[in-house]
Order: structure tokens, then C-alpha cells, then sequence
């Protein structure tokens, strides 16, 4: 049986997916990870898991979409130390964009920056502390086969430089 649409009949059945994701999903093409978050999974802990489960160790995050919420995001003064501005409802993620490297421990360190936006279309940019998926967030990873990154604490400053080794 069809269905009105504008006004005419459609014999387009309504798309019914056979089940609801829950936790996150990936697939890989050559050195492109494209990455599919669900509700409640952290952004930076969720691609950090990815890093050790894929196995690499060096990785641009060159894009992300979807919905948030609880995120933090800020600035790094002058004086190397950051600050905090956190939207606890809902948010879209406009824009993400960073990187993946190990720490000296061999941890795998996230450096993310993004844009949000609020319900009154106000965009929030900076640096992004964490954020939580309301929705969805869809991000596209291109791995660095090659590269030596490493992550290490500057003194006296609250970043954590990058070094090429």
C-alpha cells in the first residue's frame, strides 16, 4: 500500500533499519577510517580506543559532524593555561578537526579543536576538553602509516607539544 506524498501516492515504503546502533561503528578504506559515534560515547576516549583497537599510532582527524552534549571547549592563554567554557544541552557539531599521537607512555593522546552550535545558531569554536555524543557524530580519520608522533608535556605549560621523531 502507497502513501501520500505532496499530495500524490507513493509506492515508497518508509525505511525501516533492521537495528538501532549502540555503540560505535568503523570501516576502513586503505588508510581513511570513517567513524560513527552513538549516544553516550565520548569523543576523545571513543578514538583513543579506536587507536588501540586498529592498531596506529599517528592519525589526522580531518573531520566530524553530528550532536552533542556536555562539551567542553576553550582557549590556551598566554601564560599556557587553559580555559573552560562547558554546553551542558544539546549542540550541533558543526566542525572537528585534529590529530592522534602516542605519548611517551604509549598512550594514545587526542589534540581536537571544534565548533558547536546552540539551538539559537550561536557558534561556541575552540579547543575541545570533551564531549559527549547526544545523537550521533560521524568523523573521517586519514591514518599516518608513516609518521613517528609523539606527545609531551612542555614545562611549566599546560600543553602537550607535538615532536616528530
Amino acid at each position: 500500500m502507497g502513501r501520500q506524498i505532496n499530495g500524490k501516492m507513493s509506492e515508497r515504503q518508509p525505511l525501516v533499519l533492521p537495528c538501532q546502533p549502540t555503540a560505535m561503528e568503523w570501516t576502513r578504506s586503505g588508510d581513511d577510517l570513517f567513524v560513527r559515534l552513538d549516544p553516550g560515547e565520548e569523543i576523545h576516549a571513543s578514538l583513543q580506543a579506536l587507536a588501540d583497537e586498529v592498531g596506529f599510532d599517528a592519525a589526522a582527524i580531518t573531520s566530524g559532524i553530528g550532536r552533542t552534549r556536555e562539551s567542553t571547549y576553550g582557549y590556551m592563554d598566554d601564560d599556557h593555561v587553559y580555559h573552560r567554557v562547558t554546553l551542558e544541552g544539546g549542540t550541533e557539531l558543526v566542525t572537528l578537526q585534529g590529530n592522534l599521537a602516542r605519548r611517551e607512555t604509549g598512550e594514545a593522546f587526542t589534540h581536537i579543536h571544534a565548533t558547536f552550535s546552540d539551538d539559537d545558531l550561536k557558534p561556541h569554536a575552540g579547543h575541545m576538553f570533551s564531549a559527549t555524543v547526544h545523537v550521533v557524530a560521524e568523523i573521517h580519520m586519514r591514518i599516518l602509516t608513516h609518521a613517528i608522533m609523539t606527545r609531551c608535556p612542555l614545562e611549566n605549560s599546560e600543553f602537550v607539544a607535538l615532536k616528530f621523531n
